[in-house]
């Protein structure tokens, strides 16, 4: 076993596990925005716009890929948590070959369907050749980002969260080399982009599979661990598949904003693209809570500590609370600033910065529902987070963003409030559920509920 979360002081099992995690995901955002950013330097404001929509479209294909392995997270940290290594075993063993299926599906299907893709989500007519190029190249590496995401989940369901980073980091210091190589020296524009995401995350999961080699976790994976098993399937896709959903709900949410500001113009466009990027950035520390929550919280409750459980979901909801307010203040400062790091564009700037402004304040919220949906996971109840986020998408961010544009067709400031309106619906409606469940003694702060 890589590291018990059940035992010593709450605080510092958080910080110890989610540091390597926040890392992770600091790497791995860089990762993506490096192509924007070099795309900036090299192409003009049509190639920022097809990196924009392409990786936007890619990294909703992560998140849900990311949402069905927090499944094996929570699985095999439960049995981790319950000192079942038998039960680890078959759980990781059934990962291997749910998700070897799932990677062919998906990239003979997402092939098939690029220019489709690329017409749904509107991109403007000077940017839609590029981010088919983008996309095409991207799609053929899929099998790549699904064998990394599930090689990281699995670590940390063991309790290992430094691994996933030594691999992100080979991942994006090659993406950054290989951006350049592509981009600057041989200017293939947005195709040289997606060649140095993909080739970047090969090498990655080359360094992954080695490592795994050297590692000694105490959990012995045989053949017939393949094979399918009806209960450790059930309670893979019991969390993962609701996850998922929820994820992929989010990032279709932020499509249709994107779409939004495509038929607003190659601006508008580029500029929601470069917040997206920007924000997605700022929301590590929400993220790293978020898995850190589900990881810590699951082995907790697999080894019957559920008032250990109880308290990461609320030191990890104070730790997003007071990042959350102060990086709202940082940005509020330097918005127009962040935004020229990516293009020297001016009107792309002002539209960014009115934005940025705007969407900023969702840090704040976001962080708060991103705890309680890694708590809920934990808990084999992955649907509320589900809940949650349908309602405020479809009730809130959706329709108040649409609202907005055709409102305010001169600004971007009202389109980004549209995001933590909808995150405060999220937040209430978690606490609705987290307390409902401790009235029926589902959740106990102190005991063995749950």
């Amino acid at each position: 076993m890589e590291k018990n979360l059940t035992t010593g002081n709450v605080l510092r099992t958080i910080i110890v596990f989610a540091l390597p995690y926040l890392l992770s995901y600091f790497l791995q955002t860089l990762y993506g925005m490096a192509d924007l950013f070099i795309a900036g330097q090299f192409i003009g404001v049509d190639g920022i716009t097809a990196v924009a929509n392409g990786s936007q479209v890619l990294y909703m294909l992560t998140v849900v890929i990311v949402g069905l392995a927090m499944g094996a997270t929570v699985t095999i940290g439960r049995a981790i948590g319950a000192n079942r290594l038998d039960r680890a075993a078959r759980a990781i063993g059934n990962v291997i070959t749910l998700f070897a299926g799932i990677a062919l599906v998906l990239t003979v299907v997402l092939l098939l369907n690029v220019r489709n893709i690329v017409s749904l989500i509107g991109v403007p007519e000077e940017a839609a050749e590029g981010t088919v190029q983008y996309l095409t190249i991207c799609y053929i590496g899929i099998p790549f980002i699904v064998a990394y995401n599930i090689i990281s989940s699995v670590f940390r369901g063991l309790g290992d969260s430094k691994s996933p980073m030594y691999f992100i980091a080979v991942a994006c210091l090659c993406n950054i080399a290989f951006d350049y190589l592509f981009m600057g020296w041989l200017h293939l524009g947005p195709s040289g982009a997606a060649l140095g995401t993909t080739l970047a995350q090969t090498v990655s999961v080359i360094v992954a599979l080695a490592a795994i080699r050297c590692r000694h976790t105490g959990v012995r994976l045989r053949l017939s661990d393949l094979r399918f098993d009806k209960g450790i399937l059930g309670s893979i896709l019991g969390v993962g598949v609701p996850t998922a959903v929820q994820d992929g709900c989010i990032q279709i949410a932020f499509i249709i904003i994107t779409v939004i500001a495509n038929y607003r113009g190659l601006d508008d466009a580029a500029a929601v693209g470069v917040v997206e990027k920007v924000i997605s950035a700022l929301f590590l520390v929400p993220s790293s809570m978020l898995a850190t929550v589900s990881a810590v919280s699951a082995q907790n409750i697999g080894a019957g500590k559920t008032q250990r459980a109880t308290q990461t979901l609320r030191y990890a909801t104070a730790i997003t609370v007071a990042y959350g307010i102060a990086v709202s203040i940082v940005v509020e400062l330097t918005a127009g600033s962040i935004v020229g790091l990516f293009t020297t564009d001016a009107t792309v700037i002002v539209l960014g910065t009115q934005y940025l402004r705007s969407y900023i304040v969702d840090s704040i919220f976001a962080g708060v529902h991103f705890c309680f949906s890694g708590f809920f996971a934990a808990c084999g109840r992955s649907y509320i987070g589900f809940i949650h986020n349908i309602v405020a998408i479809t009730l809130v961010r959706v329709p108040g963003a649409y609202l907005a544009s055709k409102l305010f067709p001169d600004t971007l400031l009202p389109m980004g409030i549209a995001a933590p309106a909808g995150s405060l619906l999220s937040v209430l409606i978690c606490l609705g559920f987290y307390a409902w469940l401790k009235r029926r003694g589902i959740i106990a702060v102190k005991g063995t509920a749950l």
